[in-house]
């Protein structure tokens, strides 16, 4: 990128030699000539935007073979189904706990409560730490924290190690639920894509359906704290199974996260004229073949430019290397909750979730209690919940696919993310139904068949809605779904905290009639408040784009305004990502 010393800006043809690709590199048709005014403006020819999918990289992971790619798939759905495990398994073992440790059924009760919230919370500072060190430190860190908070709980005398080292157990599970589909997005071409996510979204829900059927085994067999070393094990072989066999799939050219520092630093340097160096020099630029595209790519960091007056030669740009500060989770998931539509199917996934946790924990109490059953047959019980959850999960995304595939073509064609929440109707009607019958069937009837049946289609119908929401979720935030995904996370976690914690009290004092019933006005609010986000989320999104853009120009003239230029440079304008 040339500076020209005059008020005028002058096109120069470029020369480029064909070398191998070396990050960062944007896509370009052809090798466009570039100079800039350093007097008056800072103007620069377009340069294209960046392509994040096929941005060429070293050792490319899309390019491995499958049987590597399908090794890494299996490693991350057994680690997800083993951090999913963790929620529920000691749920049949809450009477053994409560009496051994002791522990009162507050105290277990925060035990649960706690691991929830953190596990909802961690997943913002793990997916901050892959974007900066990589994906395989992250899964190695936490699974050791994973494996070492399970240690120490099984080996605890009493309720207070334990409620803290299951703070860290949760810590250590959160990582591979939050980068676990950014790793696999990092290594599948999205043709092929939905097919792989959908095999590793089946292991999170398998691991609340068999967990209670673990549970009961290892408490009835040995003991509550089997249940610990189970996990310990399970967590340490997937540890060295990672540290043997894993190979990081994280490149920071494809982050968004390297694209808005590289555009900092390139807005810096040209406007500090760092980059003049001042010996003649030929042009150089690098062109590379993008994957699976005849489009050329040219390095932005080491560019020289030979002009009609004079050739001024331009130092590299510092090697970009991200570091903590460069990742900030705060700022993106603001701008994602500032959207009304986001709030508030956020609220409602929140609400959901903390349902589904509340009404597995309180019908363990309740069998174990009401019932006198053993932890085996409380396993036995639940398990058809979690079997529930799995048929939703499946069956219900597959539902959500067809109705949006049914609506855009009733739609000429077009689509937009607030179609998919229009599947959910069916569900948001029959959820509070089911609920409120299962609460008075477990205070009066006292029938296990039926609260089997119940918890099945309770469990069913619950993932169905949930899993639809947070679909829309990753549709409504294109460029920013990760964070939404975390911030769906956080929501999840602190509602679910407590639902846990109120739990008890609600069951011990007004009874499972009661306490369903009251569930049963909050599912009504939530499904009026998808029904809200269905007729009005379009209308608040689009606005909410169009301020953020407003936004993102008043910055740029204000910044530029600096330099003596009344707009931004035409490179700077070209870049796919907002510096804001």
């Amino acid at each position: 990128m040339p500076i020209k010393q005059s008020n005028s800006i002058t096109q120069v043809p470029a020369m480029a030699t064909v070398e191998p690709a070396r990050p960062p590199l944007v896509k370009s048709a052809t090798v466009a000539s570039m100079a800039l005014s350093t007097t008056s403006t800072v103007v620069v020819p377009p340069v294209p935007t960046f392509d994040i999918e096929h941005m060429p990289v070293e050792n490319d992971p899309r390019t491995w073979s499958s049987l590597r790619k399908n090794c890494i798939l299996f490693l991350i759905a057994v680690a997800a189904m083993v951090a999913a495990l963790a929620a529920n398994i000691q749920n049949p073992a809450v009477e053994q706990m409560e009496a051994e440790l002791p522990a009162t059924p507050a105290q277990f009760s925060l035990s649960i409560s706690m691991f929830i919230l953190v596990q909802g919370l961690m997943p913002v500072i793990w997916s901050s730490i892959s974007e900066v060190k990589g994906r395989k430190l992250v899964y190695s860190l936490s699974l050791a924290l994973f494996a070492l908070g399970s240690i120490v709980v099984a080996l605890s005398q009493h309720i207070g190690p334990v409620i803290g080292f299951r703070c860290l157990q949760a810590a250590g599970s959160s990582a591979v639920m939050a980068i676990g589909a950014a790793s696999l997005a990092d290594i599948f071409e999205p043709e092929e894509r939905g097919r792989k996510m959908g095999i590793y979204y089946v292991a999170p829900l398998l691991g609340p359906a068999l967990g209670p059927i673990f549970g009961g085994i290892l408490t009835t067999i040995w003991s509550w704290r089997a249940i610990f070393w189970f996990l310990a094990i399970l967590c340490g072989t997937c540890l060295i199974a990672f540290v043997l066999f894993f190979h990081d799939t994280f490149r920071p050219e494809r982050s968004l996260t390297y694209q808005n520092v590289l555009k900092q630093r390139l807005y810096a340097a040209a406007i500090s004229g760092d980059l003049i160096k001042g010996k003649p020099s030929p042009m150089v630029g690098k062109v590379v073949q993008a994957n699976k595209s005849d489009i050329n790519v040219i390095d932005i960091e080491k560019t020289t430019v030979k002009t009609e007056e004079n050739t001024q030669d331009f130092n590299e740009l510092p090697k970009i290397t991200l570091t903590l500060r460069d990742v900030n989770p705060l700022k993106p998931m603001w701008l994602v909750l500032r959207r009304p539509n986001n709030f508030l199917i956020l609220l409602t996934s929140g609400l959901l979730y903390a349902f589904g946790f509340q009404l597995s924990y309180a019908t363990s109490r309740r069998l174990g209690d009401t019932y006198g059953y053993s932890p085996l047959k409380i396993g036995l019980v639940t398990i058809s919940y979690g079997a529930g959850s799995v048929m939703g999960s499946l069956l219900g995304g597959r539902w959500s696919d067809r109705q949006l595939r049914l609506i855009r073509e009733a739609n000429g064609g077009k689509a937009y993310a607030e179609m998919r929440l229009k599947s959910t109707l069916p569900g948001l009607i029959m959820l509070p139904c089911i609920v409120l019958g299962f609460g008075w069937l477990c205070d009066k009837i006292h029938n296990v068949v039926a609260i089997s049946f119940f918890l099945f289609f309770g469990g069913f119908v619950y993932i169905w809605i949930y899993s639809s929401t947070l679909a829309y979720v990753v549709d409504a935030n294109v460029g920013r779904s990760s964070t939404a995904v975390a911030a769906n996370s956080c929501f999840r976690g602190i509602f679910a905290f407590i639902g846990t914690e109120v739990a008890v009290p609600l069951q011990s004092g007004v009874g499972d009639g009661l306490m369903y019933t009251i569930w049963t006005g909050i599912l009504l609010l939530n499904s009026a408040i998808v029904v809200l986000v269905w007729l009005k989320g379009t209308k608040w999104r689009e606005n909410a784009e169009a301020r953020e853009k407003r936004h993102a120009a008043r910055f740029d003239t204000a910044t530029f305004s600096s330099t003596r230029s009344s707009t931004p440079p035409n490179w700077y304008a070209k870049l796919s990502f907002p510096l804001t």
